[in-house]
C-alpha cells in the first residue's frame, strides 16, 4: 500500500508548462513522448533523492533531497518521465526523458502497492554506481524530505543494476546500505593500510 507525499505544487506547475509547450515537448530527447497522440498526465510524483558518498565503509551513507520525478502517463502506461530540480526561485522543470527506468519504476510501483505495510515512495539514486531503487519508506505521513533510510525502510533496485545486485527485490535497508557504502567508498591510496 502506497501513500505518496504530494509534490510542491511549483514543481507539478512547471512540469504542466512543460507539457503544455509545444517546443519543450518537440525539442525532448523523447520520441514516444513527440509521436503521443491525445492527452499527456504526470502522475505519481516522487521525491528523488541522492545517496552521498561517505568515505567510511560501514557508516551510514547520508541522503540529499535534489528533485521530483513525474510519470508522464498516456493511455494508462508511463510512457516517459520528467524531472523538476530546485533553483533559487524555486522548483522548476529540468528536463523529459524515457528509457528502462521509466518502465522499471512503474512495476516497482505496481508490486509495492500490494504490500500490505503502508510505505511512501520516493527514488534513491546512486550516481556513482549508476543505479536507481525505489525508497519504500517507513513513515507514509513524512514530508518526503528524510535524509537518511531508516531500518524500516526498503529498498528496490531498478533494472538495470548493478552487477551483484538484484533488481525489483526489496531488500532492508540494513542489507542493501553497507553493500552500497563498500562500492561507494575510495579505495585505499598505494601504500596505506587497507581498512580493518
Amino acid at each position: 500500500m502506497l501513500r505518496p507525499s504530494p509534490a510542491p505544487a511549483p514543481a507539478l506547475r512547471s512540469v504542466l508548462a512543460a507539457l503544455g509547450s509545444p517546443t519543450a515537448v518537440r525539442e525532448a530527447r523523447t520520441p514516444a513522448l513527440r509521436a503521443t497522440q491525445g492527452p499527456l498526465s504526470p502522475e505519481l510524483p516522487l521525491p528523488v533523492h541522492v545517496l552521498g558518498v561517505t568515505g567510511t565503509p560501514g557508516r551510514t551513507p547520508r541522503t540529499r533531497l535534489t528533485g521530483w520525478r513525474f510519470l508522464i502517463r498516456n493511455g494508462g502506461r508511463a510512457i516517459a518521465a520528467a524531472d523538476t530540480m530546485l533553483t533559487p526561485d524555486g522548483w522548476t522543470f529540468s528536463h523529459f526523458f524515457e528509457g528502462p527506468y521509466v518502465t522499471a519504476t512503474e512495476q516497482a510501483l505496481a508490486h509495492a502497492e500490494s504490500l500490505a505495510t503502508p510505505y511512501q515512495p520516493r527514488l534513491l539514486s546512486v550516481p556513482e554506481l549508476y543505479m536507481l531503487t525505489l525508497w519504500l519508506h517507513a513513515e507514509p505521513e513524512a514530508d518526503g524530505t528524510t535524509v537518511t533510510p531508516a531500518a524500516p525502510d526498503l529498498l528496490v533496485p531498478l533494472a538495470p543494476a548493478p552487477p551483484g545486485i538484484a533488481a525489483h527485490r526489496p531488500y532492508q535497508v540494513a542489507d542493501l546500505l553497507p553493500v552500497l557504502s563498500t562500492r561507494l567508498a575510495p579505495p585505499p591510496l598505494l601504500g596505506s593500510a587497507a581498512p580493518a
